[in-house]
């Protein structure tokens, strides 16, 4: 069996309460006038960027430049059954 699918993922120590800086799209796809898919919020420090489905994969990028691994979806952009929350550790490449 496989221990990273067990055990807690480590990095969830780095979770803090932010909020995010730009609700309103990638914080780099703004500045670019570049599209984007939907959106991570960086759980370490607020950082907005766009998945990896979007052209320019800016949230992957901030989690391994500033070593900020976990993000979780927008929404209403992408929403979840009631109760149910999910996260993204790019370092493990797994749900948090």
């Amino acid at each position: 069996m496989n221990a990273m699918a067990t055990e807690p993922d480590p990095h969830l120590s780095m979770v803090r309460q932010v909020t995010p800086h730009t609700p309103e799209g990638c914080e780099q796809c703004l500045r670019l006038g570049s599209p984007w898919g939907h959106l991570r919020p960086c759980l370490t420090c607020g950082h907005v960027g766009c998945r990896d489905s979007s052209p320019l994969k800016h949230a992957r990028a901030h989690a391994h430049v500033e070593q900020h691994p976990i993000a979780e979806p927008v929404e209403p952009v992408e929403p979840v059954e009631p109760g149910e929350t999910w996260r993204w550790c790019y370092a493990r490449e797994a749900m948090a």
